[in-house]
């Protein structure tokens, strides 16, 4: 494991800048929380030391299968891991979307030693509608997985972790996907958030799929804000597959309506980047925000500070990470945790030791119901007592087609950096993530 020296300017690689500003932007987001550290005793201050990996869209044909358990095996072997995120596409574009394949790789998810938490992403259901993939209904796809995947009150492996689902929420009760747990003092989001173009579709009507699950997300964002500051959490991260292409962004514009042909392709993920702005003004700690690049870093992630309020003033407590492992199925993420450093996080790139073996039997369903079966859909949890945040499908009659508040935020976006390339490549997030210690309050510069 290399580590980049922040020692010396003359020879820092062009990545050195991202990894740099992540540091110091969580710096920036930790400084209100500071003294909480201070007090703590040693047992506390133990506890606050924890690492997690992070996987993706490393099934894309049966071929797949026997690597991505080997890698699952890899990361199972690391000492203080405490949990896997597998962050979307169980299946490759061309696998139809069939039962029996879900359920294998389901199986296979089972088999991590460590918690495993499962993101969908595009080809779980989004993609399910094109022919290659079996011509399937999409929705109806992703009601599937809510009704296998997405079952139990605690995490895949075999050693799961408690988690809450959005569907405890009464009124949200089909978005199951979407989930929140804790470890330490860290909150973690999973949203289903997918490539491509957060499934808005640009057919005539209403639009009631994305909309619907626009305003579960946004709420769920809101309520895991409120939740940290009621826990006195010190960081939260949210995980999504889709990129959300960051440099890209429209703030509200009242005489949108006088621009005639202005804007021909609809940013889906618009409303998920406003609810991302509301966020870090909710809680004022830092905010990671960790998903796919779908232009593939060259040095296995890319670290930044691209939101911008509606006024054009960075949000200074929010960072994102780009995974993409050069070797999808012999490397992973990883990031290990000590809230009581600055800076607390930090990221880097681990490789499959290339002695291990491969697994010699293919996993087998650790569940009672038969292979070929649809388990029922559990009874709907407990309502939550929190007040409504925003508007809900079906809470109005007369308005059928409910929107997000305009008050969510917005902003601009910079360019993003990469780190260079290493089989365990690491960098510091200035305060917060980090192969270089603490991140500083500002936004990256694009380099030379």
């Amino acid at each position: 494991m290399r580590i980049i020296d922040a020692h010396k300017p003359s020879q820092r690689p062009r990545g050195f800048r991202a990894a740099l500003s992540f540091a110091l932007m969580f710096t920036g987001g930790l400084v209100p929380l500071a003294g909480l550290v201070a007090y703590a005793s040693p047992a506390a201050a133990q506890t606050q030391r924890y690492a997690f990996a992070v996987i993706a869209n490393t099934m894309q044909s049966v071929a797949d299968e026997a690597f991505t358990q080997r890698l699952i095996e890899a990361i199972g072997r690391e000492r203080g891991l405490s949990f896997i995120v597998y962050d979307g596409n169980l299946k490759g574009a061309k696998e139809a979307c069939r039962d029996a394949l879900y359920e294998r790789r389901h199986a296979l998810l089972e088999t991590s030693r460590p918690a495993l938490f499962f993101i969908p992403g595009q080809h779980d259901w989004a993609d399910c509608g094109a022919l290659e993939a079996g011509g399937f209904d999409p929705v109806e796809r992703l009601d599937q997985l809510r009704q296998t995947l997405f079952v139990d009150p605690t995490s895949m492996g075999q050693n799961p972790i408690a988690l809450t689902r959005e569907s405890e929420v009464s009124r949200f009760r089909p978005y199951r996907e979407n989930v929140r747990w804790q470890v330490a003092d860290t909150v973690f989001v999973g949203l289903n958030v997918p490539s491509p173009n957060n499934h808005y579709l640009t057919a005539g009507g209403r639009n009631g799929e994305f909309e619907d699950r626009v305003i579960a997300n946004a709420f769920w964002l809101e309520h895991a804000g409120e939740y940290a500051k009621r826990r006195e959490a010190r960081a939260i991260v949210v995980f999504i597959q889709g990129d959300p292409d960051p440099e890209r962004y429209e703030r509200p514009d009242r005489f949108a309506w006088l621009r005639f042909g202005r804007n021909p392709r609809r940013d889906g993920f618009l409303e998920f980047k406003r609810s991302l702005v509301k966020l870090a003004q909710i809680f004022r700690g830092p905010v990671l925000v960790i998903h796919c690049d779908d232009e593939h870093a060259s040095g296995g992630f890319v670290i930044d500070q691209p939101l911008r309020n509606d006024k054009g003033i960075l949000v200074t407590n929010l960072t994102r990470v780009a995974i993409a492992p050069h070797d999808r199925l012999n490397q992973w993420i990883q990031i290990d945790a000590d809230l009581a450093r600055k800076p607390p996080f930090r990221v880097s790139v681990h490789d499959v030791p290339k002695q291990m073996p491969m697994p010699s039997a293919q996993p087998t369903l650790l569940r009672e119901e038969p292979a070929a079966s649809m388990p029922a859909a559990p009874a709907p949890g407990p309502a939550s007592d929190l007040p409504p945040l925003l508007q809900t499908p079906g809470e109005s009659q007369q308005d059928e087609s409910p929107r997000i508040p305009a008050d969510q935020g917005g902003g601009g976006y910079g360019p993003a950096m990469s780190v260079p390339p290493a089989s365990a490549t690491q960098a510091h997030v200035p305060g917060a993530v980090s192969g270089v210690p603490g991140l500083p309050a500002s936004s990256v510069q694009r380099g030379p």
